[in-house]
């Protein structure tokens, strides 16, 4: 994963109580992001590296640096969905 990432351009966001509901146009999608994930997604403003998401989602819920590799996983997956993307992109 590159060095920070940022949200996609075609997404419509609405918070719910236990997350976010997203409506990804381009692809004619929906997303449910829980807690966890929307923290994640929340991060992704393209001022952080990777490594500070990671760590600062960690310290959000209070978490060693044992779930890194799971909070990156987060990170794939919302890569993965095209729900963010590299800045260049």
């Amino acid at each position: 994963m590159s060095d920070s990432v940022v949200r996609a351009d075609d997404l419509e966001v609405h918070e719910v109580p236990d997350g976010y509901i997203v409506y990804q146009g381009t692809r004619d999608r929906v997303h449910y992001l829980n807690k966890t994930a929307a923290i994640i997604f929340e991060f992704c403003d393209g001022l952080r590296p990777v490594d500070e998401i990671v760590s600062r989602v960690a310290r959000a819920f209070e978490l060693g640096t044992s779930a890194h590799q799971e909070i990156r996983a987060g990170l794939e997956s919302l890569k993965n969905e095209g729900l963010v993307q590299s800045p260049s992109t």
